[in-house]
């Protein structure tokens, strides 16, 4: 689960940074800036950068001084193990939208290179990226992030080069791009300004308890390079993530039919009929490798959290480890089978990536963060705040208001996370020895 924690730091950076950069970096946002340029892309990639530098700077130290294996025992160690099945509740299913976007992605991309049905691509990808999750867990998931980077950042940058050369050179890509296309900030508006801070919110908090993050920054080999590993793999995130963006920019100046129905094909489609063989080979490497990194650690972290804080709390000590390691990767088994149906039945891969950090943000942000760095916490407070969070969001949801279903759903949870831990304290010493005495 946590390769040993022996991960130097480059290889940290670099898992760290495949962590997300898949379909919805190269796919989603490039289709969401072609739409409505750098106002839709706040989510990712700057939302994801937003998210691995809070991580580095406030979170990574103090979780990897606990020595844990799974987020879910974070919950476990600060509030009890009911507060960890429920935390360990939220934490995994969310996590199967996020896989089946990616296998979406990976079934698009077969699609449209060798012609095979979606769900045909869906299946193929799924069973290639199980079978070595499976196999070799989080040593397997970073030595291919880190293969799988270097396959990125190379397919990325020559693509960039080409299509930039063909449409007159930077400078001229930018010159033809609507002013429009390069707002940034909100509109002096309380309704603008409310849904730009939630935009940053869907990854760069949401994300913040998942447990894909945690298990890559804790497989660093000491709090040191967990925390510049997570400063290495946001500025390369930000960095790299900006490419698909000129090449979308590109696609748009030079062919601009393909900027036309579905986006989410424009960048496969154009680099199949306007590139050389090399450059194909360049680009669908460096996108399968950015898809598969994501996938595998998107498969190994549920899983993680279902054997390890769901059934093992359960059945107590009847296993043995092997017997938990078997468990763990039928979990494996388990996530792909169910994200694959998924991935058959919803194809926007942009709204599956969303979907799925907000789970995590109305219901597990405030307790993590309140247990971190509030004393007076409790597991009260804590079971509150999950429950109320992920409610109110479900409410809002279901009525459907102008304002994003997060905001309220996150400030509710930080009040029932305040307002529980001072109607159910936690125990102090001297009530845990009355209640052991009295047992």
């Amino acid at each position: 689960m946590l390769a040993g924690r022996s991960l130097p730091l480059l290889l940290g950076a670099t898992a760290l940074f495949a962590t997300w950069f898949g379909s919805e970096t190269v796919f989603g946002a490039s289709s969401e800036f072609l739409e409505g340029g750098l106002y839709r892309v706040i989510e990712d990639p700057f939302g994801a950068a937003l998210c691995l530098f809070l991580f580095g700077m406030f979170f990574a130290r103090r979780l990897y001084g606990m020595n844990l294996l799974t987020l879910g025992d974070f919950f476990k160690v600060k509030y009890g193990k009911t507060t960890e099945l429920t935390a360990s509740i939220f934490l995994a299913p969310p996590y199967i939208g996020y896989i089946a976007a990616q296998l979406v992605a990976m079934g698009l991309i077969l699609n449209a290179v060798a012609g095979i049905d979606l769900w045909q691509g869906v299946v193929i990808s799924a069973l290639v990226v199980t079978i070595y999750t499976y196999i070799g867990g989080m040593w397997a998931v970073t030595i291919t992030d880190f293969i799988q980077t270097l396959i990125i950042i190379g397919g990325l940058i020559a693509l960039a080069t080409s299509l930039g050369i063909k449409a007159g050179g930077v400078a001229h890509v930018m010159s033809a791009v609507p002013e429009a296309n390069f707002k940034f900030l909100p509109s002096p508006s309380a309704k603008e300004i409310v849904a730009w801070l939630a935009a940053w919110s869907v990854l760069g908090l949401g994300s913040i308890p998942s447990q894909d993050v945690f298990q890559r920054a804790m497989s660093s080999r000491s709090p040191g390079v967990a925390v510049w590993s997570c400063y290495i793999g946001a500025i390369l995130y930000l960095t790299v993530a900006m490419l698909p963006l000129f090449i979308s920019l590109c696609i748009k100046l030079l062919y601009p039919d393909h900027a036309e129905g579905d986006t989410q094909l424009a960048l496969p489609n154009m680099v199949l009929e306007h590139t050389a063989l090399p450059i194909q080979i360049l680009f669908f490497g460096s996108l399968l490798s950015a898809i598969m990194s994501t996938t595998s650690s998107a498969i190994l972290a549920p899983a993680s959290i279902l054997s390890e804080n769901l059934i093992r709390p359960l059945v107590k000590h009847r296993y043995s480890d092997r017997q938990f390691l078997l468990l763990t990767r039928f979990s494996v088994l388990l996530f792909s089978v169910l994200a694959t149906i998924m991935a058959t039945m919803r194809t926007n891969i942009y709204e599956l990536v969303g979907e799925s950090s907000i789970l995590s943000l109305v219901s597990l942000f405030a307790p993590l963060t309140f247990g971190l760095y509030w004393k007076r916490s409790s597991s009260g407070g804590a079971l509150l705040s999950m429950v109320l969070g992920m409610l109110t969001w479900i409410i809002f949801e279901f009525y459907g208001t102008s304002w994003p279903s997060l905001v309220p759903a996150t400030l509710i949870s930080m009040a029932a996370m305040v307002a529980g831990s001072f109607i159910w304290p936690k125990k102090t010493r001297h009530d845990q020895d009355r209640t052991q005495s009295f047992e």
